[in-house]
């Protein structure tokens, strides 16, 4: 069977809190509106590890789904039950706000999605995830960097540049165009000395704004003196809890609101590997999921005006196995979902071509099958936000893609 379905400023202490790249980009120069008043930002999350599209929106519609996934299936009656999107999909319970979002026509999901890598490693996975090659072993620099690329001389979004968050940079955003690194000052210090980085590379390209830069570098270094100081520094959360998922957004919301801030953003949230005791409404899983929709939560409150301009992209390196294992978790799969959320979305509807979860239905008899090429989302969230030509996508952002054809009307 084959189904188609669309359906204010912050106080001095909280600035202190945010860490050093609100600093840095309040002595960046000002640049003027976009005369139709639009202002697009585009906000990548990768979820490392593989995530388990069958139990983050359940196709409780199917009569092959219950049995085949088991004890983490998804039910629509029970003490945790999922939340309906339609008559077909549902959400996992721990996320409500993206539920809200669906109904309010502000989220969106692409399910029996992924890349066009069909083994089962996650380093090579998220190698063709993150660098946008057709295959892994380009790992020097991300699709999201060489978007910024191919803006036009002078445009804003690529003169701003883009934002990093966590301890490193994720691929996707590695590259020739400037990103600044900001980590929640709970989490460790960025490694390989990224401030350092980046004002060496605003050096060779805006002396100006290098200068900009290193008064705000000097800023952030004298609050987090501070805080140290008034032993203010919460406890250590890293990307792949709950809190530091929602601390996460929640700083970077700050620098995307910001009339000089970057318009483009990537972060990375871990532990997404669920081969025991994964848990479906309720447990491992439904936690991250949890961590995810608090994400998308203070996004939504922390950009403020700028939400209505706002696309936010949630991708993983391939799916999970559509039988549980004998440690009720999942094994490496192929297809899930892509979950989108913004002011910006043109959402309320889950975009499938559902393959069915048959036997014979099934990638390798084992697998969600996939009928959508995340690529074709990514393509065309960058043609409706920025601008960027079919050819353009095909040949520089993602090489070799051209006959990937990029999925238009996602945006509003």
């Amino acid at each position: 069977m084959s189904l188609l379905c669309e359906t204010p400023h912050p106080s001095r202490r909280a600035v202190l809190m945010t860490g050093g790249a609100l600093f840095a980009w309040a002595y960046l120069p000002r640049f003027a509106r976009a005369t139709d008043n639009r202002d697009p930002r585009l906000i990548v999350i990768v979820l490392r590890g593989a995530l388990d599209g069958l139990s983050a929106v359940g196709p409780v519609g199917d009569p092959d789904y219950a049995g085949l996934h088991g004890d983490i299936a998804l039910s629509l009656s029970g003490p945790h039950a999922a939340l309906p999107l339609d008559g077909f999909f549902a959400v996992n319970p721990a996320m409500p706000a993206f539920a809200r979002l669906f109904k309010a026509n502000q989220a969106a999901v692409v399910h029996a999605a992924a890349t066009g890598y069909r083994e089962r490693s996650h380093f090579d996975g998220q190698d063709v995830l993150e660098s946008g090659f057709a295959g892994p072993g380009h790992v020097a620099t991300g699709w999201l960097n060489r978007a910024l690329e191919s803006l036009p001389a002078g445009d804003r979004v690529a003169t701003l540049g883009g934002l990093a968050v966590g301890p490193s940079t994720p691929l996707v955003i590695r590259g020739a165009a400037p990103v600044l690194g900001w980590a929640p000052q709970s989490l460790p210090a960025p490694s390989g000395d990224l401030p350092a980085r980046v004002l060496d590379l605003y050096q060779h390209r805006d002396p100006v704004l290098a200068v900009a830069l290193q008064k705000g570098l000097d800023a952030d270094r004298m609050a987090l003196d501070y805080q140290m100081g008034a032993k203010a520094m919460k406890p250590r959360s890293g990307l792949d809890s709950a809190a530091g998922m929602r601390q996460a957004a929640q700083g970077a919301a700050r620098l995307i609101a910001a009339d000089d801030g970057p318009r483009v953003a990537a972060l990375a949230f871990d532990g997404w590997d669920t081969h025991v005791n994964e848990g479906g409404a309720t447990g491992r899983l439904a936690t991250l999921l949890g961590g995810l929709d608090g994400a998308f939560e203070e996004f939504e409150k922390g950009l403020g005006e700028r939400w209505k301009d706002t696309a936010i992209i949630a991708i993983t390196e391939f799916g999970r196995t559509a039988r549980i294992n004998g440690t009720v978790g999942t094994d490496h799969g192929t297809g899930t979902v892509v979950l989108l959320a913004g002011g910006a979305i043109k959402g309320g509807r889950v975009i499938a071509d559902w393959p069915g979860l048959k036997p014979a239905q099934l990638y390798q008899q084992r697998d969600l099958a996939p009928t959508s090429d995340v690529r074709a989302v990514l393509k065309g969230l960058l043609a409706e936000q920025f601008g960027l030509s079919a050819a353009v996508l095909g040949d520089k952002v993602f090489p070799d893609s051209g006959a990937v054809k990029p999925m238009m009307n996602l945006v509003v």
